[in-house]
Parts: C-alpha cells; sequence; structure tokens
C-alpha cells in the first residue's frame, strides 16, 4: 500500500472511530421517540414496590409512572430487566432510552447522566434481624453492611467506611442478613418496609427497620446524555402529575407512604 492509499486509510478509520463515538455518546431525542413509537426503559425488578415481578410481568410504582408519561408522549412502554449496575452503565451509553429503577439523583451520577426532575424523597433505612444489638445508626461502627452494587446505599456506606457486602439483587442482601453472613443491610425505606413485612409474615426470622435512617435522597428518572429535549418533555409531564395529587394516588395504590419532592 503506497502512502497516499495508507494516508487515506486512516484518514477514514479515524473519521468511523469520531462518528461511533460520537453516536455513542448521544441521547434519544424527544422526536425520536416519538418517530419510533415506543420508549425503552431499563429496570431491575427486584425492588418493591417500585419495581417488582408479577409473574412474568413487571409492576410498581414507577411502572405506573411511565406508563402515564408514555401515554402522554404517545407511545408505548418497552421494559427490558437486567441488575440494577447494568442499569445505569446501560443507559449511560445509550444502550436504552431511559432507566427506571428507583434511581437517586446524586451529583456523582449527574456527571454522567441527565435526570428529570424529581418524583418523590426516599430515604435509606437500616434493617437488622430482630433481637440484634443494633439499634441506632451509631452501633453501625464496626459491623458488615450488606447492599445492592450500584445504589446509593453501597455508595454511601462504602464513603462512609463500613464494612460492605454487595450483593446484586437485594434479594440476596436479605438472605445474607437472614443467613448472618452480615450484621446489617442498608436499602431504601418503602422496599425495605414491603420486602421485610414479607419476610415477617413467614415463620422464619424476623427483621426490624431502625427508625433512625441513614439518609434522604430524591428519586428522579435517568437519561443518556444528550437526551435533553426528551428530559425535558418527560419532566414537564412528571411536575403535572406530581402536582395534580396522581403520583401520589400510585404510592396509595401500593399501600406506600408519599413524599413530594417539594417537602
Amino acid at each position: 500500500m503506497n502512502m497516499k492509499k495508507l494516508l487515506a486509510c486512516t484518514l477514514c478509520i479515524l473519521m468511523l472511530a469520531a462518528c461511533l463515538t460520537g453516536c455513542g455518546s448521544k441521547g434519544t431525542t424527544l422526536a425520536a421517540v416519538q418517530k419510533s413509537g415506543k420508549l425503552v426503559i431499563a429496570t431491575s425488578p427486584d425492588f418493591p414496590p417500585f419495581e417488582m415481578l408479577d409473574g412474568s410481568e413487571v409492576v410498581g410504582i414507577e411502572i405506573d409512572l411511565m406508563q402515564l408519561v408514555c401515554q402522554k408522549l404517545g407511545v408505548t412502554l418497552e421494559i427490558r430487566q437486567m441488575d440494577f449496575d447494568s442499569v445505569l452503565a446501560g443507559v449511560q451509553v445509550g444502550k436504552f432510552d431511559a432507566g427506571v429503577s428507583g434511581i437517586t439523583v446524586t451529583p456523582g451520577r449527574e456527571k454522567n447522566m441527565l435526570f428529570t426532575v424529581p418524583y418523590c424523597l426516599a430515604a435509606q433505612a437500616i434493617v437488622v434481624p430482630e433481637g440484634s444489638a443494633i439499634a441506632s445508626k451509631a452501633d453501625l461502627a464496626g459491623k458488615t453492611i450488606a447492599v445492592q452494587t450500584g445504589t446509593t446505599a453501597e455508595e454511601f456506606c462504602m464513603a462512609e467506611g463500613y464494612a460492605v457486602n454487595s450483593y446484586a439483587a437485594n434479594t440476596d442482601a436479605e438472605t445474607a442478613l437472614l443467613s448472618g453472613k452480615v450484621d446489617a443491610w442498608v436499602i431504601d425505606d418503602l422496599t425495605a418496609a414491603e420486602m421485610v413485612k414479607i419476610q415477617n409474615a413467614g415463620d422464619g426470622q424476623k427483621l426490624v427497620i431502625l427508625s433512625e435512617a441513614m439518609t434522604a435522597e430524591p428519586y428522579a428518572i435517568g437519561f443518556c446524555k444528550g437526551s435533553e429535549s426528551l428530559v425535558a418533555a418527560v419532566s414537564e409531564i412528571i411536575e403535572a402529575l406530581v402536582a395534580d395529587g396522581t403520583v401520589q394516588a400510585i404510592f396509595e395504590k401500593y399501600d406506600a407512604p408519599y413524599t413530594a419532592p417539594q417537602s
């Protein structure tokens, strides 16, 4: 290959790489979603009452919310299931239109993703076995805590220097607590209430949610950077659904307490 052909070939490769990089960094526009007729979301359905499985169907608070959003946009909701950390990674590279999985808005995540306005406030609850000597956050010093991989519970507990065992699913974290592999489990409060209620309805080990929470945080829907027009449209819909009481009604449908984001 002569020098001219080599330079031309090299230039083509560089241009192709730049194009692919640019495409990968682009999000989904409102026009693109409306043209395709669907909004593809990624979720981890092990997070009741926000996302959970009813047979093979994903249901929950955020699914109901996104169904309403899609109705307003005039598109169909399409759901892809995966582990929570895969939800964040997939959305960041534009593999899915949105991440809907009890995602907390944090400064770190805002560097890599776009978020809608929050639709509620949640807290990180501390769960321990009944009879545990752990009665407050201060008692967690020197203890081992179970968390779900990729969550703000994991991020916070690691940053605070706690000994942390991370699990792909909250069900695995709960099992670790029940089997004595860890001393406590940190998880979003509404999901904690749901899972602890189910566990305590059986004949096995009982669990207790401490009155003191780890943190309080806003929930929103996550998007790939470059999706500004879509985020703006979804945010406008969410703001209206919060204002008219629809979001609160969805929480009530699932017997979940609701804290509005402006509270």
